[in-house]
């Protein structure tokens, strides 16, 4: 016998959602995995810690199922739960009356922690550098600066989902991400790197 939920990998978020909704677990497991990874990668990156960033990615998914009766199904779940996420970072950072750029970003343990050590060391040494120079400019960066350069190239969110996600206007968007990518240019330029 086979389950609406064993067809996780077809199933579509919104009838996942319905079926968590109506209280199966199945479908709820399905969408904690299907979405848990890019939650931990958006936490881990601004945090720039992953044991922060495991718990902040694993209050987040809480937070996501026990407000599941609030979520608009018009929206797609992922900038719903990466909303959820940047919230929960936030509210990390004033717990500890900490603010990004004072310390709690260290580009050299995210760069450590976000590359892949398993590829062939001749073949990637270079893409690898590439990577850990871009991950230590992106931890210098401000905290608006580094969430939307986070958000649209390495989670590739739409300028609509990035809006919603960081509640602001579509034009404020580009602009903040124009902004963000020339002085992230520039920080790899001074860093002898040219993009």
């Amino acid at each position: 016998m086979t389950s609406a939920v064993a067809r996780d990998d077809e199933a579509t978020d919104r009838e996942l959602i319905d079926q968590a909704h109506a209280g199966q677990r199945d479908a709820q497991d399905a969408l904690a995995r299907r979405h848990r990874q890019g939650a931990f990668l958006l936490a881990l990156q601004m945090l720039g810690n992953r044991d922060d960033a495991m718990d902040v990615a694993q209050d987040a998914m809480l937070r996501f199922f026990t407000t599941l009766d609030s979520f608009d199904r018009e929206h797609r779940v992922q900038p719903w739960l990466f909303t959820i996420v940047r919230n929960q970072v936030r509210d990390l950072w004033r717990r500890r009356q900490r603010r990004p750029g004072d310390g709690l970003v260290d580009g050299e343990a995210l760069a450590g922690q976000l590359v892949d050590h398993s590829a062939n060391p001749e073949a990637d040494l270079r893409r690898q550098q590439l990577r850990k120079s871009v991950w230590r400019a992106v931890a210098t960066l401000s905290e608006t600066k580094r969430e939307i350069i986070v958000l649209r190239d390495f989670h590739d969110l739409s300028y609509n989902d990035i809006a919603d996600v960081l509640k602001i206007p579509i034009g404020t968007v580009m602009s903040r991400l124009h902004g963000a990518r020339k002085q992230l240019k520039a920080k790899l330029k001074e860093g002898g790197r040219d993009v």
